[in-house]
C-alpha cells in the first residue's frame, strides 16, 4: 500500500490518459461527454489514493473546476462566436483578408496572420487573439481555396509563443516576479526567444505540414461552409469598408490593452490611478469582447438583407455554437484540474529535483513534464518557478533566461487535458487528429526551439 500511495499521482495520470484516449479516439464519443467521464474517472482514482480527497469530491471538484473554467472563458467565447459569425456573414473578415493580400501579396497571407497574432497576443492574451483571428483564417481559406492548415498554424503559433515568453501575459509575468527578474529585461529576452520559436512553428512548420495535409473548411462558429464561400466571392461594393470591418478587432485590442498599459504604468505616472477603475472595467476581456461583439453585430445587420427577427435568430445560432465550444473547453480544463489534484505536478518536480543536470535544462524539463501531465501551461510555469526560485543564485547567466526556459517547457505538447487544445479544435473546425498534427506539434516546436534559443543566447551573451 505504501508503494501504491507513493506512485498514485503517476497512476492517476496513466488512468486519465488511457480513459480519455479510449473515449475520444477509440469510441469517438462527443468531446464534452468523453471529457466529463474522464474527469470523473480521474476523480475516483484520486479518491482511492489521495489524502483528503473523498469519493464525493470526484463529482464536486469536477463541477467546480468546470464552473471556474466557464467563469474564465464563457462570456469571451460566446461573444467571440457572435464576432466570428457577424464578421464572416457581413463580409468584414473578407475585407480584412483582401487588405492583407493587397499589402503583402496572396503568397504571404500566412505572414500577415502570423505577425498579427504574435503582436496582438502580447497585450490581449492567446485565447482572445485566436477568437478574433480564426475567422480571418477561415475567410482566407475560403478566398484562396487552400492552405487552411498553414493559416491555422500561423495564427496559433504567433499567439502561443507570446503567451509563454513575453510579459505582460500572465505566465511569464508571474514567473519573472517569482524569480525576481526585472520586467524590462524579461521582455527584451522574451522577444529574442519568441522570434525564432514563432518562426519555426508558425512559418517553417506551417508550410511543411500544409504540404502534407489538406484541411477542408467545415461548418464552425455558426457559419456554414457554403455561406463562407459565398462571402469570399462577393464583390467589394457589397461588403463593409476597411475601418468598419476591422472595428471589432480594434475595439477588443485597444480596450484590453488599455488596462494592461494603465496597470503597468500607474506606479510611474500616478495620474493614471484616477482612471484605473474605469479602464479596469472596459478593459476586462468579458466587457471588451461584448463591446466588440455589439459593433460586429450592428455591422452585420447593416450589411445584410435580414429582417431584425432573422438577424436575432442568426445571432442566437452563433451563441448556441459558442455555448458548445465553451462547454468543451471548460471541461477540458476540468479534466486537467482533476489530474493536477492528484499531486502529479509536485510528484514530478520532486522526482526531477537534484538530478544534477544544468539548472536551465532542469527548469525546462520540470515545466515540460508538469505541463504534459496536468494540461495548464501557466500552472506548469508557476509550479516550476516556485521550485527554481531558491536556486537562482546558482545561475551563471542572467535569471531572465531561466524565466524563458520555464516558459518554453510550459508550452510543450498541448493535448486533451489542455483547454486550449479544445478551443483551437472547435473554433477552427478541426478534427482531433488535425488538431494534434497542427496545434499539438506547433506547441512542441515552440518549446524545443525556445530552449535551444535560450541555451544559445545564454552561451554567447550570459548577461550575468
Amino acid at each position: 500500500m505504501v508503494v501504491e500511495f507513493a506512485h498514485s499521482p503517476l497512476l492517476t495520470f496513466v488512468v486519465g490518459l488511457v480513459v480519455v484516449v479510449l473515449l475520444l479516439v477509440v469510441w469517438d464519443l462527443p468531446a464534452f461527454v468523453g471529457l466529463t467521464i474522464a474527469a470523473f474517472t480521474v476523480g475516483l482514482v484520486n479518491a482511492a489514493f489521495v489524502p483528503d480527497f473523498g469519493l464525493a469530491d470526484a463529482a464536486t471538484r469536477t463541477a467546480t473546476a468546470f464552473g471556474n473554467g466557464m467563469a474564465g472563458i464563457g462570456i469571451p467565447i460566446l461573444m467571440a462566436a457572435v464576432i466570428g459569425k457577424a464578421m464572416l456573414e457581413a463580409g468584414s473578415a473578407q475585407r480584412i483578408v483582401r487588405g492583407f493580400q493587397s499589402a503583402l501579396g496572396k503568397d504571404n497571407s500566412d505572414i500577415a496572420l502570423w505577425g498579427s497574432s504574435t503582436v496582438l497576443a502580447i497585450p490581449v492574451f492567446f485565447d482572445s487573439v485566436f477568437y478574433l483571428l480564426a475567422p480571418l483564417a477561415r475567410s482566407m481559406r475560403a478566398r484562396r481555396g487552400k492552405d487552411y492548415a498553414l493559416y491555422i498554424v500561423a495564427v496559433g503559433a504567433g499567439g502561443a509563443t507570446a503567451h509563454v515568453f513575453i510579459p505582460p501575459t500572465p505566465g511569464p509575468l508571474a514567473v519573472a516576479s517569482e524569480i525576481g527578474v526585472n520586467l524590462g529585461m524579461t521582455i527584451a529576452v522574451g522577444v529574442a526567444v519568441a522570434l525564432p520559436a514563432a518562426t519555426m512553428a508558425g512559418l517553417v512548420y506551417g508550410r511543411w505540414i500544409n504540404n502534407r495535409i489538406d484541411i477542408p473548411l467545415r461548418d464552425a462558429m455558426g457559419t456554414s461552409t457554403e455561406e463562407l464561400m459565398e462571402r469570399a466571392n462577393r464583390s467589394s461594393e457589397n461588403i463593409p469598408g476597411v475601418f468598419e470591418s476591422a472595428l471589432p478587432i480594434l475595439l477588443a485590442v485597444v480596450l484590453v490593452a488599455s488596462y494592461t498599459v494603465v496597470d503597468t504604468l500607474q506606479s510611474t505616472y500616478p495620474v493614471l490611478q484616477s482612471i484605473r477603475p474605469i479602464v479596469a472595467f472596459i478593459g476586462d476581456k468579458n466587457v471588451a469582447l461584448t463591446i466588440a461583439a455589439i459593433a460586429a453585430a450592428l455591422t452585420y445587420l447593416r450589411w445584410s438583407e435580414l429582417t431584425r427577427s432573422q438577424w436575432e435568430d442568426e445571432l442566437t445560432e452563433a451563441l448556441k455554437s459558442g455555448g458548445n465550444i465553451a462547454a468543451i473547453t471548460a471541461m477540458g480544463g476540468a479534466f486537467g484540474a482533476l489530474l493536477a489534484a492528484s499531486g502529479i505536478g509536485s510528484y514530478i518536480a520532486g522526482s526531477l529535483e537534484g538530478i544534477g543536470i544544468p539548472l536551465i535544462v532542469t527548469a525546462w524539463l520540470i515545466a515540460a513534464i508538469v505541463r504534459i501531465a496536468q494540461g495548464s501551461a501557466t500552472a506548469a510555469m508557476l509550479t516550476t518557478a516556485g521550485i527554481m526560485a531558491p536556486l537562482t543564485g546558482q545561475l551563471a547567466v542572467h535569471p531572465a533566461y531561466l524565466v524563458m526556459a520555464i516558459g518554453a517547457g510550459g508550452n510543450i505538447c498541448s493535448w486533451y487535458n489542455d483547454s486550449g487544445f479544445w478551443l483551437v479544435k472547435e473554433i477552427g473546425g478541426l478534427t482531433q487528429a488535425e488538431t494534434l498534427k497542427t496545434w499539438t506539434v506547433l506547441t512542441t516546436i515552440i518549446s524545443i526551439t525556445g530552449i535551444v534559443a535560450v541555451l544559445a543566447y545564454s552561451s554567447v551573451l550570459p548577461l550575468a
